[in-house]
């Protein structure tokens, strides 16, 4: 951003020596405000090239309109340009029009963006730039999930003549694998290689990625290997995905040969590569080979960043390294990296449950008096451990504060209170607490019902826990393996109780 203020204190200087300016000059300084977000203060310019006797370019428009879009003000860019056509102030060339249809499309209004492409098919521009503006509306779709309509657009555009490039087929196959429609994208690529069209390394990279993520990594890494018969270098991106597959499947030892295999290649692993890894061992529980590769990211010359740090002190926790998580905290704040509120919730969550109560609500204090933003994550967490910790009161005082804060209870701190409630006997409460919580606009889910159906069953009290397990079924629930063996236990003492009975055939597996 400094070289673009320094641009305009140039301009400024030179007005200041009285040295006129064109109306180019006046089309740079108009650019620098728009890329500084500052459109207002583009249109301020716009006045001077009038002033000057100078007359506005189809360039000084595109601009102006393309600063719009980047402050979020759709309207006001797609009545510009009504009022450019309209007036005939100016013709609009193909550049502005793919710059209304990229911001229309980007904001989501992708209606608009066709309905302009429809009356730029009338004006017989260059083939190249409306491929352009077909891509970015195909992109827009898919990203829409509207993937038929994504496909006859290129449909479309074929028989008019005009040929989509990578980039289309690469929008449309990242949609059709994010639907695992893989058919379809054996199809576009052949039809690519029949129309000359090469994928490039991004549109493999998404093939091997979405591939990973449906599991099907041999056979992504079938498409590795015809991407390298091809010429095409896999990077860094390609390596991570591949990475990624094998580390969701569990397959550690298949990941670090994919990682030493791009190493060989002499391709760089980033941070994320080690992140990846990372959280394939914590997942594996291998504690000792996830440090390991913690400590060799700065010996490789990389950076820790947040995330990394992130990452690991939530690996830690999830396998009950509270001390270790601890002591990288320290690490990390004694290196100079700032935490976010992510690891703000990964350490009051590790406290917490490391028991320590008392040092977690004080660690909650001190996160509200930095500048941090405490979200609902955040009290949820605290709220929970009140509960669990016995001390009821305290976590309805969080609530009221939360509502102070102008947070609204979601469904995790409904399901804490009425835990909470239910293990210290006050079953009415609770039962209150779900009606106000449904009465709030937050639905109960199947947890919710169960905790509240084991803390009657717990007190004995059958026909309120028969009640609730009725409207647990009519609102599409079912109850989970503990409610039912607390029915079961029940069951000896009261053999003749048709109702339950009735209520255990009900909830018990098909298969039982």
């Amino acid at each position: 951003m400094a070289h673009y203020n320094t641009v305009l204190s140039l301009i400024k200087q030179v007005q200041l020596h009285s040295v006129p300016v064109d109306a180019c000059t006046i089309n740079i300084g108009i650019n620098c405000y728009c890329h500084l977000n500052r459109v207002d203060f583009g249109f301020s310019l716009l006045g001077s090239v009038f002033k000057l006797g100078y007359e506005p370019t189809v360039v000084t428009f595109t601009t102006l309109i393309k600063g719009l879009f980047a402050q979020d003000k759709f309207s006001e860019a797609k009545n510009l340009l009504v009022k450019l056509v309209t007036e005939k102030q100016i013709e609009p060339n193909a550049v502005t029009y793919g710059t209304v249809i990229n911001g229309l499309c980007k904001s989501g209004n992708t209606k608009i963006a066709i309905e302009l492409l429809r009356s730029m098919e009338t004006l017989n521009f260059e083939v190249e730039r409306m491929v352009y503006c077909y891509s970015m509306i195909i992109d827009s779709l898919c990203k829409d999930r509207m993937i038929s309509g994504a496909k006859n657009l290129l449909v479309e555009m074929t028989k008019k003549g005009i040929s989509p490039d990578v980039v289309t087929y690469t929008s449309l196959i990242h949609g059709l694998c994010n639907f695992g429609q893989w058919k379809e994208v054996s199809e576009l690529l052949r039809e690519m290689v029949d129309r000359n069209v090469s994928p490039d390394v991004q549109m493999f990279s998404i093939v091997v990625d979405a591939l990973c993520k449906e599991g099907m990594v041999r056979e992504a890494e079938d498409v590795l290997d015809v991407m390298i018969q091809r010429g095409e270098v896999p990077n860094v991106v390609t390596y991570n995905a591949l990475m990624d597959g094998y580390c969701l499947r569990s397959q550690m030892e298949e990941a670090h040969k994919v990682f030493d295999s791009m190493v060989n290649r002499g391709v760089q692993p980033t941070i994320i590569s080690y992140t990846i890894l990372i959280n394939g061992y914590f997942k594996k529980r291998k504690i000792v080979e996830a440090m390991h590769l913690f400590k060799e990211v700065s010996h490789k010359g990389l950076n820790h960043d947040t995330i990394i740090y992130n990452n690991m002190l939530h690996g830690l926790l999830e396998n009950g390294k509270f001390t270790l998580a601890e002591e990288l905290f320290n690490e990390m704040l004694a290196e100079g990296r700032s935490p976010d509120v992510v690891t703000y919730n990964i350490m009051l969550d590790c406290i917490c449950k490391n028991r320590q109560f008392a040092e977690a609500f004080s660690f909650f204090r001190s996160m509200q008096k930095s500048e941090l933003y405490i979200s609902i994550v955040c009290y949820n967490i605290l709220i929970d451990a009140a509960c669990k910790d016995g001390k009821l009161e305290i976590a309805k005082e969080l609530v009221n504060e939360l509502f102070s804060n102008g947070l609204q209870p979601n469904e995790r701190t409904y399901n804490a209170i009425i835990n909470g409630l239910c293990q210290e006997g006050s079953l009415d409460e609770a039962k209150e607490l779900l009606t106000r919580m449904e009465d709030n606009g937050c639905f109960p889910s199947d947890i919710t019902y169960n905790i509240i159906v084991r803390g009657f069953l717990k007190r004995n009290q059958m026909y309120e826990a028969m009640v609730l397990l009725e409207k647990m079924l009519e609102s599409g629930f079912s109850a989970a393996n503990s409610t039912i063996e607390m029915l079961v236990k029940v069951l000896p003492t009261r053999e003749q109780d048709p109702t339950l009975l009735n209520m255990i055939r009900k909830l018990a597996p098909k298969d039982m």
